[in-house]
């Protein structure tokens, strides 16, 4: 887990139970804007997110991703993304991904909990 962005130290952050519901909320509110989901769906600003557990950081086949994300070593999982979207470019310095974050871990578990229903 890529925790104290940039290094591979471990981080044992307790995840919430995420609402799927309010994650779809938050994701449609906050994120739909930049973000397909569908299998096969278009990347816009930034990359479709079908698939994303398991999956490399910047690996996706067709988006133009920074140096920063493909370098990152970040394999996307629940833990990662809890990490990851507290805010994105302290996580991973120099992305591209222009997003101040969701700072309550609440949301952040409720986005990842829809995003695994949303993605597979």
């Amino acid at each position: 887990i890529n925790a104290e962005y940039g290094n591979t130290k471990k981080i044992n952050m307790s995840i919430p139970e995420g609402n799927a519901d309010s994650g779809e909320k938050l994701f449609k509110g906050r994120c739909a804007q930049c973000h397909t989901l569908e299998k096969g769906g278009s990347n816009k600003q930034g990359p479709n997110l079908y698939g994303l557990f398991g999956r490399k950081a910047g690996t996706l086949p067709g988006y133009s991703y920074s140096a920063a994300n493909k370098n990152s070593g970040v394999t996307w999982e629940e833990g990662t993304l809890f990490e990851y979207l507290i805010d994105p470019k302290k996580y991973i310095p120099k992305t591209k991904m222009n997003f101040p974050g969701f700072k309550k871990p609440q949301e952040r578990a409720d986005v990842i909990a829809y995003l695994k229903k949303a993605t597979q």
